[in-house]
């Protein structure tokens, strides 16, 4: 029997328009009013992700940046699972000195050099992708992501100061491989987990902060087994909780791996996905 649900946001429980559907929402809720635990499990930072939910009415505790932060569904922080600091200029290093475009995820926010950069890239990629096919919607994507975000001059101080806690580093690239060659790069280095929320992209955080991870803790914490657990979701970042759960869903959207590591595919993103595993989970009780 299902007594907990963990959620991924983009490309799960988000569409392309970031939108969350009303069948998403009424199917967590509805989870909700039976008595199974949700806990959303997203690669965002908190800021990224709290008002969205809140937006949409959904009140659950969260694994942010990939499991380097909990909360509880007051949104209070429980636990943290940083990058050590030596470690993050070490990562820092190699994306500088490939010349790949990277972001720091601290507890004080998210932090870019430059925002012209990050916005071209984004939309780019976007594009390239296929992820919002309309320009308007794909600027208009490009600025809210970029509204969660700070501009520094150096990133420097986050890596030095002790007011700064460093959760991830986000790095984008459209070649596909030369993010590749970074990727092999950063294979060697100990104590860091590579994944990924988008075949553009490279998600880099501490070995302990991954979502499969945060969420054993936070069930163990319920009382609830992994075996009574359902994850969802659509891309490698994802992986470590799909590989935990006792009852692992793919979208139908989602990379090929996940699938062949998932018990079941589910919809896509687009077609309410989510709501559609969560009301099978339901009718199996």
């Amino acid at each position: 029997m299902i007594k907990c649900i963990a959620i991924d946001m983009d490309g799960t429980l988000l569409t392309s328009a970031q939108e969350i559907t009303t069948a998403n929402r009424e199917a967590i809720k509805l989870a909700q009013q039976k008595g199974i635990e949700v806990i959303i499990a997203t690669g965002r930072a908190y800021e990224e992700a709290g008002d969205l939910l809140k937006d949409a009415g959904i009140i659950t505790p969260l694994i942010c940046v990939n499991g380097a932060e909990i909360r509880t569904n007051k949104h209070e922080i429980i636990g943290t699972n940083p990058l050590e600091k030596d470690l993050a200029k070490e990562v820092a290093e190699i994306l500088h000195q490939n010349q790949v475009y990277y972001e720091v995820y601290t507890n004080k926010g998210t932090f870019t050099l430059d925002k012209k950069m990050a916005r071209a890239l984004i939309m780019d990629i976007f594009t390239v992708g296929g992820h919002i096919r309309d320009l308007e919607d794909i600027q208009q994507a490009a600025d809210e992501r970029l509204e969660q975000i700070k501009e520094a001059e150096s990133y420097l101080p986050l890596f030095e100061e002790d007011e700064y806690i460093i959760y991830k580093l986000l790095a984008f690239h459209a070649d596909l491989t030369k993010l590749d060659e970074v990727r092999n790069e950063l294979s060697s280095v100990e104590g860091l987990v590579i994944s990924a929320s988008g075949k553009e992209n490279l998600e880099l955080t501490a070995v302990n902060a991954q979502k499969g991870v945060a969420l054993e803790k936070f069930v163990q914490s319920k009382g609830i087994s992994l075996e009574d657990t359902m994850a969802i979701g659509d891309n490698f970042n994802d992986l470590s909780m799909i590989l935990k759960a006792g009852r692992a869903v793919a979208m139908g959207n989602a990379v090929d791996e996940l699938k062949k590591q998932s018990h079941f595919v589910t919809a896509t993103n687009e077609e309410s996905g989510v709501a559609q595993a969560i009301n099978l989970a339901l009718q199996d009780e």
